[in-house]
């Protein structure tokens, strides 16, 4: 991980900052290594430390190279006061989105320096993904595909959508995935018509569109896909939907490239439902960064105004809504290339009738 530290001095130069510390366990992992639930790094443009208990110490030296590993037997930020003190630190920038107030207190009240508010530094590194990343995220993405391969042998009428998604979640860690990236949707019915119809009790009937939206941790980094599928022959109307929001996602993936802003490539999905008279049925946005967060930059929204570069994963998930009919959505996840996008998610996207 010396390479990351050492982009991290240098986005630290760019900002006057002599020392920054971190405490974000996914910015942890990304600099350091450390795959712990107890630690923190403390950066200068020569020094790396990695402060964790009696644990952790053996697990930090292993995986932390390039760090004085610091054992803390009290409190863990009197010993960033004692790197603070002994190297004379007159400045240390901190992770202002994710330190609480009270430990903003506590850090001000121990530290004989000045504490800088900092965001976006190291999640700004973290949006370009180098090989080894993509190799995960690539294997998080064919769990993905398995499951759902799975899944269409597995869902009967009179099924729980939570019976559906345990089984599908138990799939996927049987084929080597951590846990799963967040609670697994499964929506079915007039329930699809919720974008984060997260699994209930409702049976899955005869009839229903049922939407599909999960993924997995492999080795920290995450999958995330969605389908629409139906059980029996839906209506008209539901397959009038999905026809539509596979051609959205389908010129998604055609139009995008890097030097496109965020902006640009939401437009895409969001004109094309405009034209057909679609509009306030898509309400979120055409996608998000993934890597070892869920949610991570660059985003793809009508905000989103920075401009893709080659190694961005993002997701490309438009979707169409409405209440008491049903809804639908499909999802990839795609890595951008030198001229365009890659697809890392290959599970059929055709409206599947079981």
């Amino acid at each position: 991980m010396r390479h990351r530290v050492d982009k991290l001095r240098d986005k630290m130069k760019e900002q006057s900052i002599s020392s920054f510390l971190v405490t974000s366990p996914y910015n942890l992992r990304y600099v350091s290594g450390f795959t712990g639930t107890t630690g923190l790094a403390l950066i200068t443009m020569n020094k790396a430390y990695f402060v964790t208990d009696f644990r952790y110490t053996e697990q930090a030296a292993e995986e932390c190279e390039g760090y004085e590993i610091i054992q803390n037997i009290g409190p863990i930020y009197d010993e960033v006061k004692t790197i603070v003190d002994q190297d004379s630190l007159t400045s240390l920038a901190f992770e202002e989105t994710f330190v609480t107030y009270g430990t903003y207190q506590v850090l001000s009240e121990l530290l004989a320096c000045d504490l800088l508010p900092v965001k976006g530094i190291i999640e700004e590194l973290r949006e370009v993904k180098e090989p080894s990343e993509i190799l995960v995220i690539k294997k998080a993405c064919e769990i993905a595909d398995q499951a759902f391969e799975h899944i269409l042998d597995f869902i009967e009428p009179g099924m729980t959508e939570l019976t559906v998604a345990n089984e599908l979640d138990f799939f996927m860690r049987s084929l080597g995935a951590s846990g799963v990236s967040f609670d697994t949707i499964v929506a079915s019915g007039v329930r699809s018509a919720m974008p984060h119809g997260v699994a209930s009790k409702k049976t899955i009937q005869k009839g229903d569109l049922i939407t599909l939206d999960y993924g997995c941790y492999y080795e920290g980094y995450v999958s995330d896909m969605t389908r629409t599928i139906a059980l029996g022959e839906p209506t008209e109307k539901l397959k009038e939907l999905h026809q539509l929001v596979l051609d959205a996602q389908l010129m998604v993936i055609e139009a995008a490239k890097p030097g496109m802003t965020g902006v640009q490539l939401d437009g895409v999905a969001r004109n094309y439902f405009a034209s057909k008279g679609h509009a306030e049925a898509f309400g979120h946005s055409t996608g998000h960064g993934i890597g070892l967060e869920i949610h991570e930059g660059p985003n793809v929204s009508r905000l989103a105004e920075k401009t893709f570069v080659p190694g961005n994963v993002i997701t490309n998930e438009p979707g169409l809504y409405y209440p008491e009919v049903g809804g639908v959505r499909i999802e990839d996840d795609l890595l951008v290339t030198e001229s365009g996008v890659e697809l890392l998610t290959h599970s059929s996207k055709e409206l599947i009738i079981l």
